[in-house]
């Protein structure tokens, strides 16, 4: 199962509203904002996304606002909320649409969390029981809707543009974890499938995030495409990365044991690489014969699988693909003012590209 680019299991430890004052650099998201006014500007949009990411989904019933809150109390990085937050500085970040528009992003993107770890059968999410796992499946796919309507309901109040935006989205969301699910049909490639598959499970959504920032802030239509276009290729290099961090990092890195997804049989760019090569060298050949049976889930098995892609032409192959979306998102922001916010975007350019290197 893809994760979301950019998430991990850790909770903010706070138990409740996030301050974001004194971030600073948004290091695990290799982002830096350099200028003062600038990262005041940003954390002034987070907080006030916090407040309005729990006033959005209270409901009269207790249960149902206790279970809509579980995700948003255990934290996580605001990925989305931050590129509404960057997008807006091309236009005006202080309108008051910038916020709401931020709240869509996350509540959209927490919904699919919560379809995501029924799916997974996953018992952990963020460093706390999954929904799923502290009540049942039927009450996680429930409040996963729950999400996604509210969602919507915000978007209303922004005008029939967000609505048809953001139910767009969702439909490539759908769409992307339907390609996932059933897999590549006969004669696809499954590189190519992969990758359609990020596109729409992921880069959608970081796409919209970008260009709701440009939107609601008043950037100018060239300026909004940009922004969604970045966004959208920044997405799918930011979750490639994390694909190869899960073969080539120390579990500290990557907030998971190295090989997890070998483990578990998802088939990653790194094993579509080595399935697919054609390299005749003696661990070449090996690592496909390991590849071949799926999930690897013998230990010494997968200790030679792990380290044999380590060392391996398809790990460079995958390095070499990240590189080469971080750039082209790079290029996205071409028609862009050159301003502290568009550093910051590039600057996530250069972490997703350095941090597997």
């Amino acid at each position: 199962m893809v994760k979301p680019a950019g998430e991990d299991t850790g909770a903010t430890g706070s138990g409740g509203r996030r301050s974001w004052h004194g971030a600073g650099q948004f290091g695990a998201l290799g982002l830096y904002l350099a200028d003062p006014r600038l990262e005041e500007s940003v954390l002034a949009v987070l907080d006030a996304v916090e407040v309005e990411l729990r006033a959005s989904v209270a409901s009269a019933d207790p249960f149902v606002t206790e279970a809509a809150r579980h995700l948003v109390e255990a934290g996580g990085k605001r990925f989305r909320p931050l590129l509404v937050a960057l997008g807006a500085q091309f236009g005006d970040p202080c309108a008051a649409t910038v916020v709401p528009a931020a709240v869509v992003m996350e509540l959209t993107h927490l919904a699919t969390l919560y379809h995501d770890d029924v799916m997974d059968e996953a018992v952990v999410r963020r460093g706390a029981p999954s929904a799923n796992s502290r009540w049942t499946n039927s009450v996680a796919i429930l409040v996963g809707d729950y999400l996604f309507a509210r969602a919507a309901d915000v978007a209303a109040d922004l005008g029939t543009e967000a609505v048809r935006l953001q139910a767009r989205t969702f439909s490539q969301l759908v769409h992307g974890q339907i390609a996932e699910t059933v897999g590549p049909r006969s004669g696809d490639d499954p590189v190519a499938h992969y990758l359609e598959v990020i596109a729409g499970k992921t880069g959608s959504l970081i796409a919209t995030s970008a260009r709701f920032g440009g939107l609601f802030g008043g950037a100018s239509p060239e300026h909004v495409e940009a922004l969604a276009g970045y966004g959208e290729t920044i997405g799918v290099a930011f979750q490639l990365s994390d694909d190869l961090l899960d073969i080539a990092s120390e579990s500290v890195q990557s907030g998971k044991t190295p090989g997890t997804d070998l483990r578990e049989g998802v088939p990653t760019l790194p094993v579509l690489y080595a399935r697919s090569g054609d390299d005749s060298d003696a661990a070449s050949v090996r690592l496909r014969e390991i590849l071949s049976a799926g999930a690897v889930t013998d230990d010494d098995l997968h200790a030679e699988a792990l380290g044999l892609l380590r060392e391996s032409p398809a790990l460079k192959r995958a390095r070499e693909t990240v590189r080469s979306y971080a750039e082209d998102a790079r290029s996205k922001l071409a028609p862009l003012p050159d301003n502290p916010a568009r550093r910051a975007l590039e600057s996530l350019c250069d972490f997703v590209a350095d941090r597997t290197s």
